[in-house]
């Protein structure tokens, strides 16, 4: 039997099951068959954890469909979740983890023990690395966007309507055919963002390796990133996902960026 964690932020949902508790085990056929939704528990992902110190630990990632992938914001944030209820963690107190993406720190900024356990975290995601491009699609249309670096990759593309429609088409369309595009030989999420306000933007996003989402931590930075950067946005920026709201900080180019968002465990188990 596995042992596992389920935890969501945002609705964006992954299971925790630690190194020990899956040696031996083919990582990405044990992820295919647990993250399955009819037939598994359910998740877009598993994070595979190990302690390496008070407070850090070491995450390796795979997402719903098998594939390795560098970094989750909102599953590092789960993570952290995880961590502050095994540690009794108390606001103010820093957790540190290691990622295929570098280290990244989560900040509790709170902690909700009276009705199941929730945090809330701010995670230094790192310096993003951003470039205006233009994809070119298989019926010649081009889009422009943003190709942008949080650690794993994004591309992020302004939309000004409310249905996300990217010309006349579907974004779920759009944003499958760029996630496989050949300029991205290793794929890469797609985010498609609406600006709101100067301070806050909604965001839908197909995910790579799971699909749509109702949420996404990197995502959400890179959608920000484009938005701070290159569309007069301001910081801190709110970031809206179908799944809920994430904040944004950042000081502009060279700068780490702040993501600040909840996580809920939902439930303990064991799996065969």
């Amino acid at each position: 039997m596995i042992p596992f964690t389920k935890a969501h932020a945002c609705g964006n949902d992954f299971l925790i099951v630690t190194e020990d508790a899956a040696a031996g085990l083919d990582w990405a056929d044990l992820t295919r068959r647990l993250c399955a939704r009819n037939t598994g528990i359910g998740a877009d992902g598993i994070e595979f954890f190990a302690w390496t110190g008070p407070n850090v630990g070491r995450i390796r990632l795979h997402n719903a469909d098998g594939s390795i992938a560098e970094i989750s914001g909102n599953g590092t944030r789960c993570v952290a979740a995880w961590m502050a209820a095994s540690v009794n963690a108390q606001p103010g107190d820093e957790l540190r983890i290691e990622t295929d993406a570098g280290l990244r720190v989560c900040l509790v900024n709170a902690v909700d023990a009276a009705d199941g356990y929730s945090v809330d975290v701010t995670t230094g995601m790192g310096v993003p690395v951003f470039a205006r491009r233009t994809v070119t699609l298989a019926n010649g249309a081009r889009i422009d966007g943003a190709e942008i670096s949080t650690g794993n990759p994004h591309f992020v593309i302004v939309v000004d309507n409310p249905d996300f429609t990217v010309q006349g088409h579907r974004w779920q369309a759009i944003g499958a055919e760029i996630c496989a595009h050949p300029d991205f030989p290793h794929q890469t999420n797609v985010e498609f963002a609406r600006i709101v306000s100067p301070n806050e933007i909604e965001i839908r996003i197909f995910e790579r390796g799971v699909g749509p989402t109702t949420s996404s931590g990197t995502g959400s930075s890179a959608s920000a990133t484009a938005a701070l950067a290159l569309h007069s946005c301001a910081s801190p920026l709110r970031v809206v996902a179908p799944g809920g709201a994430q904040t944004v900080a950042w000081s502009g180019p060279g700068t780490d960026l702040k993501l600040t968002g909840p996580a809920s465990l939902i439930a303990r188990g064991e799996a065969w």
